[in-house]
């Protein structure tokens, strides 16, 4: 015996493959990814797991690029390439024992076609963290723990060049290139940096009172040369002052005052030849 089929089941018989049709487009479009990398950056493309298959490692691109339109759920994992400065904050007793704060700047790149290696082996995105930041810091302290506070500033590009040598050693057989390592601003204890201006100070002080002592001595040596200059005149003077140039002298002052205008009566003591008298100097 034959069923006649309704017209509801007709109805759906016919809108159904329409319906799972559009549900796989839909889910088609869904599914599909197309992974990108910026410039400077190289991508790592891998799949995510299905309910069926492995997923994992797709390929790799350089950026600017996209990896294609997939119907696999491919994503990617963006590194960036370019040279880049991870800095570090310290704050390390001294060889003295003096607790000193300082910044260790480094500038790290990684070569380019390694992003493979870079997320398999070294954490991707969190490579620094991972596998430089501490082995950095541990030979920041190792180094500078062998000097004294008072010449760490003097001191600073050595300590960066042997930082430098260490850390480029250690990243030598993997995909980081150390480009090289600055040291920052180093920054004493207060009651430290308050006994070194003192100090200035104090070699300020010491520098403007050498200063003045140099100033006084010559001035010393002016006034000894000055007195050398009176005493050599007044023994010259002495030398020629003889009773008979005296006389002479006196002479020709009273010859001057007698021929003067003036009604004044000038007294002179003279001796037997009727001269002015003249004491000898001697």
């Amino acid at each position: 015996m034959k069923f006649k089929r309704s017209g509801t089941q007709t109805l759906l018989s016919s809108v159904f493959p329409s319906l799972a049709l559009a549900g796989l487009v839909a889910v088609s479009l869904t599914a599909c990814t197309n992974p990108s990398t910026p410039a400077g950056e190289e991508g790592y493309v891998f799949e995510k797991p299905r309910v069926f298959g492995e997923g994992g490692y797709q390929g790799t691109m350089i950026g600017p690029a996209n990896y294609g339109m997939s119907l696999w759920r491919n994503q990617v994992i963006n590194i960036d390439m370019r040279p880049n400065t991870y800095t570090e904050a310290f704050k390390i007793l001294a060889n003295d024992d003096l607790n000193i704060s300082f910044d260790f700047h480094a500038v790290i790149s990684i070569e380019s076609g390694s992003v493979r290696a870079v997320v398999e082996q070294y954490g991707g995105e969190d490579w620094y963290p991972r596998f430089v930041r501490e082995t950095f810091r541990t030979y920041v302290r190792d180094i500078v723990q062998q000097y004294d506070s008072g010449v760490l500033k003097t001191n600073r590009e050595k300590i960066a060049s042997e930082v430098t040598a260490r850390l480029k050693a250690y990243l030598e057989p993997t995909p980081f290139k150390l480009a090289n390592v600055v040291v920052g601003n180093i920054n004493y204890p207060a009651i430290v940096a308050n006994a070194v201006e003192k100090k200035l100070a104090a070699q300020q002080l010491l520098s403007e009172k050498e200063t003045q002592k140099e100033i006084a001595r010559k001035d010393a040596e002016i006034r000894v040369e000055e007195a050398k200059g009176i005493a050599q005149a007044q023994k010259i003077i002495n030398a020629t002052l003889t009773p008979n140039y005296l006389q002479h002298e006196a002479i020709n002052a009273q010859l001057k005052m007698a021929e003067s205008p003036n009604h004044t009566t000038v007294y002179i003591p003279v001796g037997n030849n009727g001269v002015p008298l003249v004491k000898g100097t001697n």
